[in-house]
């Protein structure tokens, strides 16, 4: 029998939010679109359209037209509207119908939703309120100097649907130390959490393991993290990459935009700011890999994410860092703006002891080391081989 006693610890898995995070949200890269066609996105339990038109705007209405429910994104792209396959109405990027060709005049109230746009660093970011209101310009993700010149190079930017998580699960990571150590494979050597208004930050120095590969295991490189929530869904995340000595600036978009209930799409850019001296296939080869170095963390995220449940009231130690007040914050998104409480946008500040995790992950690492030692110096006669003895490689903390 399953012990039902007092004693035991009620896992309550909650519900999904009844609504999508108010606040702007990211498409893609603005290069994606402008093909003069329609393209179809899925977002906030729906199909959006968009399209360029012919003064480069980029447009954004629900994908579906108001008339007899074609799918605008089967359709194309007829001067600056989008024409549905169906019957041909002709919608315009003010959500207004331009023209019904075979008909005298246009129904004036054939109108449909429009998502206000914002190009911002080469992406496309729309505002979503289930309120509607106004778009909030102050709150948008900042501009990021010298990117799209030739200082840095082009977005490397992945796209991988998530099925079966609430976007809250990616959130969550924004106070999570310890995962660092056992899903990325690195050591966080110090952590610190600020929040406030619209913004929630997290500060991090970490350094790879050397008893394991992938993810940021490697010992010789050293990260400097600062990672910002602008909004529910749009991070940056500002990187210094020091690898045997040779130190890389690299920015980092996380964003990912909730499509459902228990589904969102997650995507991530890379840009590396080119090193002097490095010729431009050099530099454009050294941002590929810290792509994929970065694609390969989120892919272990994505793994966790599958396979776990939602913890509505998570059981948590003192290293485990504000996961309470995190959600209380992220809270403001789904909430009416008359409902926002002090609570949630109020600065809030929490730095986690490192001391005792690097203690304990010191020493199972050196333990792991010298395990692998021992089998690297054994031979096929299981006699030891006395040139692979020595003592095993210890990371000091930072």
């Amino acid at each position: 029998m399953s012990d039902t006693g007092s004693s035991t610890r009620y896992l309550d898995q909650g519900k999904p939010p009844e609504r999508f995070a108010r606040g702007w949200h990211c498409l893609g890269l603005e290069s994606a679109f402008a093909d003069g066609k329609p393209h179809g996105i899925e977002a906030f339990g729906t199909k959006l359209v968009v399209w360029q038109d012919s003064q480069g705007g980029t447009n954004v209405l629900d994908g579906y037209c108001r008339h007899m429910g074609g799918d605008l994104t089967q359709g194309s792209v007829k001067g600056d509207e989008v024409a549905c396959p169906f019957h041909d109405w002709r919608w315009g990027g003010d959500g207004k119908c331009k023209q019904i060709p075979y008909a005298r005049r246009v129904p004036l109230r054939a109108r449909t939703q429009k998502y206000p746009v914002v190009i911002r660093n080469g992406q496309v970011l729309v505002w979503h309120d289930v309120e509607g209101g106004a778009p909030d310009m102050d709150v948008l993700p900042p501009e990021l100097p010298g990117i799209g010149t030739d200082e840095w190079t082009d977005w490397f930017w992945e796209v991988v649907p998530i099925e079966g998580s609430n976007c809250r699960e990616l959130i969550d990571n924004v106070v999570d130390m310890a995962h660092f150590y056992y899903v990325h494979l690195s050591f966080p050597t110090s952590f610190r959490n600020v929040f406030e208004g619209t913004r929630a930050t997290q500060y991090m120095a970490s350094k790879g393991r050397p008893d394991v590969s992938g993810g940021y295991g490697d010992a010789e490189m050293f990260l400097k993290s600062e990672a910002t929530y602008y909004g529910p869904s749009y991070m940056i995340n500002w990187l210094e990459v020091d690898y045997k000595g040779f130190i890389t600036e690299v920015v980092l978009i996380n964003c990912h935009l909730p499509t459902g209930p228990d589904s969102f799409t997650l995507q991530y850019g890379i840009a590396v700011k080119k090193p002097e001296g490095l010729d431009e296939k050099t530099a454009q080869y050294i941002a590929k890999k810290y792509a994929t170095m970065f694609g390969e963390g989120f892919l272990q995220d994505v793994h966790i994410w599958k396979n776990k449940v939602p913890v509505q009231n998570p059981l948590l130690c003192e290293e485990d860092g504000p996961v309470y007040q995190l959600r209380r914050w992220y809270e403001q998104f789904y909430v009416d703006v008359a409902d926002i409480a002090p609570e949630m946008v109020d600065r809030f500040e929490f730095e986690v002891d490192t001391t005792k995790a690097n203690e304990f992950w010191q020493a199972e690492v050196a333990e792991n080391l010298a395990k692998k030692a021992r089998e690297d110096g054994e031979g096929a006669d299981g006699v030891a081989n006395p040139e692979a003895e020595g003592k095993p490689q210890v990371m000091t903390g930072t």
